[in-house]
């Protein structure tokens, strides 16, 4: 994908390069603007990355010690981070087992008179019931944090991933739908005083230069990345496309293989397909195979964050929430990038098929 954009690229460098300006510039603020345009929300702000911009939407809201935060059991590890970094507890919620995301009805049940936010993961490339979670969280009188990390350009009933909660922050990393060349990370919000609070945070508690309001962080997206990002984001929605075609060819070319289960899509969300997930009890042997076919996968996520060594003072042990390491020790991401060919997908089918076929 990025063959075909190489010159343009190299042009936004030099660009950058010969302003001699680098951090927060005209490009930045272009970036913010596109992207707030992208995802129908009135504000968007550059942040250094996606782990720093959770970081902030909590801090924007005055979450901290004393305070919990409900997550998915099956996340990555940064957004629970996310929340130990201001003295709040992550409190782990279970996923549905076929799409991977959390649903209202066991948030709901993990709510006490400590939570002050739900932090949606839309993981893999497919929006939670956000509706649901909204109700919810609007009923409780607690905000919500999308982590979008992983659906830049997913919907959910014909809305926009990152346009629902009072504050929602995405990852530019490099593999993601939308990847910079490097760190880089965004905030997006319909409410301006958030918006203006998030934006002083960022820059060492300040709106003005040597002015500082409050303690602040260095968390800036520079020049550099939104230049790239402003190039790649006119190309998102084509990138999406392709991914949603190839992830239509894996479930043609996989759905006779019973030993795996494919990806489910809920019916009133769309999905970009950030990754492809099945799930096999023969996982390892499966990956070991592959490999040797000359077939790169990945395991989104082998160990749940309740089960690092970095929670152990939440005392969880094997079993404190089943799903979450079912999914940990039967996921496997088969390769999927803009640009496969649909004969590239059945090398990979007919490969699975090769396993489980050499395998009875």
């Amino acid at each position: 994908m990025h063959n075909p954009l190489k010159q343009r690229m190299v042009q936004a460098f030099e660009e950058v390069y010969d302003s001699n300006w680098f951090i927060l510039g005209e490009r930045v603020k272009k970036f913010e603007e596109d992207y707030a345009a992208f995802n129908h929300t009135k504000f968007a702000l550059g942040i250094s990355n996606g782990l720093d911009a959770l970081h902030i939407a909590l801090r924007t809201l005055h979450i901290g010690s004393g305070d919990e935060v409900i997550v998915p059991s099956n996340t990555y590890i940064a957004t629970a981070l996310a929340v130990s970094y201001t003295g709040a507890t992550p409190v782990f919620v279970e996923p549905d087992l076929n799409t991977y995301n959390i649903k209202a009805a066991q948030i709901e049940n993990a709510i006490t008179g400590k939570t002050k936010a739900i932090m949606p993961v839309h993981l893999y490339g497919q929006c939670c019931e956000m509706n649901a979670i909204m109700d919810l969280a609007a009923k409780s009188g607690i905000h919500v944090i999308e982590d979008n990390a992983q659906a830049q350009g997913a919907t959910y009933l014909g809305k926009q991933s990152g346009s629902f909660g009072t504050l929602n922050a995405t990852s530019f990393y490099p593999g993601k739908n939308l990847g910079a060349l490097g760190d880089a990370g965004a905030l997006t919000t319909n409410n301006e005083v958030f918006y203006q609070e998030a934006m002083k945070l960022r820059n060492y508690g300040s709106a003005k230069k040597y002015i500082h309001e409050t303690i602040g962080f260095n968390m800036r997206m520079d020049e550099c990345q939104a230049a790239f990002l402003s190039i790649k984001l006119e190309h998102l929605p084509s990138w999406n496309q392709q991914r949603q075609q190839i992830a239509a060819w894996y479930n043609q070319y996989l759905a006779s293989i019973e030993e795996i289960s494919l990806p489910v899509v809920a019916a009133e969300a769309t999905h970009v397909y950030h990754l492809y997930v099945i799930r096999s009890k023969e996982r390892d042997a499966l990956q070991q195979y592959l490999f040797q076919q000359g077939i790169g996968t990945l395991i989104h996520y082998p160990i749940p964050p309740h089960l690092q060594q970095a929670y152990h003072t939440l005392k969880f042990t094997q079993g404190s929430f089943p799903i979450a390491e079912e999914i940990a020790n039967t996921c496997l991401s088969l390769p999927l990038w803009p640009g496969m060919t649909e004969q590239e997908v059945q090398f990979v089918a007919a490969a699975i098929q090769s396993f489980f076929t050499r395998t009875k």
